[in-house]
């Protein structure tokens, strides 16, 4: 193990033990969405991959409480828009960090803390998992799922076994001793061989499923109209003041198939810089879910262009994607006017409509075409974890563990990291 990552495990470790965490009345606040992207496998370098409890509809006093959430808040410069309240935020969470930790610890101390906690998180459900790999123990085994179990244990201190047994078994899927669920193995339109993160017990899915089941979607389409003219002011500075062109191809397969995105979110951060006071209503509404890895954004078909067949390998997340501008219907050699856009997921084909959203899951092979000759199609995109199927807690906890593996691969001096983990 590096020097680096070992500071890095001492510095986590210490900060969410009990010993050195601050009061129990702010601790284990809901974790930041830092996903770091799509692929957990247990390689010190991974390569490149092809692309519960609280996310159903809300009582009506839910629904007026998001919609108050849609209005900027002011922060304390008295400014009404988005960044100030969110470098506010920032400032506020810096100074109480600096105030709950300030003890100084030896190296020798830090060994000993971590041998402690690692002999106690061995026996979890977490712990079981990770020594079920082959090389547990040994040099060839990845620092950062030899360290896992005590992360999580100090992290999450009353997480239960069982609370925990589901995500126990993704690390088994990363650390390659997992096993698939049958339904995903019989499945000829889901390419299991390419699942690279893995929850079991998922139970069944569909190609598209009913946005009416989720208050995000609902959001989405009532702020239509606000969503595209917010869209349309981001045109407007879609080049920085270093004239880089914000819409860019997130893979080279996009690039190679017309795609390009205008990036709010990637790998569940916010972008440095980006000009969120033009789209505040957007971002808050992206907000009211999980984000996960990859990309939430504006997604631009060039026309006679489209994503060719391809699954995206996690089962953990969901896509949903509202149409902004879509082209006008064309004709087919029978001279029937057809819808210009589509995608097809699994068996199943949609199109398309403004103000509308599409729900669907990828780890299902899916493509999209735009055949119009000369309109583009615009949509709003964002990945999320699946907030139908798990447990908020479970989600929490693999937020914690996306962001720690970006971490880790930092501390290792992984380039584009981002890129490495997706």
């Amino acid at each position: 193990m590096t020097r680096s990552i070992t500071a890095l495990a001492a510095t986590c470790l210490f900060l969410s033990t009990d010993a050195f965490a601050p009061p129990k009345s702010s601790r284990h606040p809901r974790l930041s969405p830092f996903s770091c992207g799509s692929s957990l496998n247990a390689k010190k370098k991974s390569t490149t991959s092809g692309g519960g409890g609280f996310g159903t509809k809300p009582s009506s006093s839910s629904a007026s409480s998001n919609k108050k959430k849609n209005v900027p808040t002011r922060g304390k410069s008295g400014r009404s828009d988005l960044i100030s309240t969110l470098n506010d935020d920032d400032s506020s969470k810096k100074k109480k960090a600096e105030k709950s930790f300030s003890r100084t610890f030896v190296k020798s101390e830090q060994e000993q803390i971590l041998n402690d906690l690692a002999a106690r998180s061995a026996t979890t459900a977490i712990g079981r998992a990770v020594a079920k790999s082959p090389h547990y123990n040994t040099p060839d085994m990845d620092p950062f799922w030899q360290l896992l179990p005590s992360l999580i244990s100090t992290k999450f201190p009353s997480a239960s076994d069982e609370d925990l047994r589901r995500v126990a078994g993704m690390v088994e899927h990363s650390l390659g001793v997992g096993k698939l669920d049958e339904d995903v193995v019989k499945d000829p339109w889901r390419p299991h061989q390419e699942l690279h993160a893995y929850l079991p017990g998922m139970g069944e899915t569909q190609p598209f499923m009913d946005p009416g089941q989720l208050e995000l979607c609902r959001l989405m389409s009532e702020n239509y109209e606000v969503i595209k003219s917010e869209y349309e002011a981001l045109l407007g500075e879609r080049f920085t003041p270093r004239g880089k062109d914000r819409f860019q191809s997130v893979t080279s397969m996009n690039y190679e198939s017309g795609w390009k995105t205008m990036v709010l979110f990637y790998n569940g951060h916010r972008i440095k810089d980006f000009p969120y006071h033009l789209c505040p209503v957007t971002t808050r509404i992206l907000e009211t879910v999980p984000l996960a890895g990859r990309i939430a954004g504006f997604n631009r078909q060039q026309p006679q262009s489209g994503i060719p067949l391809h699954s995206d390998g996690n089962n953990m997340w969901l896509t949903c994607q509202m149409g902004i501008k879509v082209p006008p219907e064309i004709m087919n050699e029978n001279g029937d006017l057809i819808p210009a856009a589509h995608i097809r997921v699994g068996p199943e084909t949609r199109h398309w409509k403004e103000g509308e959203c599409l729900l669907y899951d990828t780890t299902y092979e899916h493509e999209t075409f735009n055949a119009h000759p000369t309109e583009e199609r615009v949509v709003l995109h964002v990945d999320f974890f699946n907030i139908l199927k798990m447990t908020k807690l479970e989600i929490e906890v693999l937020q914690y563990i996306y962001d720690m593996r970006e971490q880790f691969m930092k501390a290792e001096g992984v380039a584009k990291v981002g890129a490495q983990v997706l």
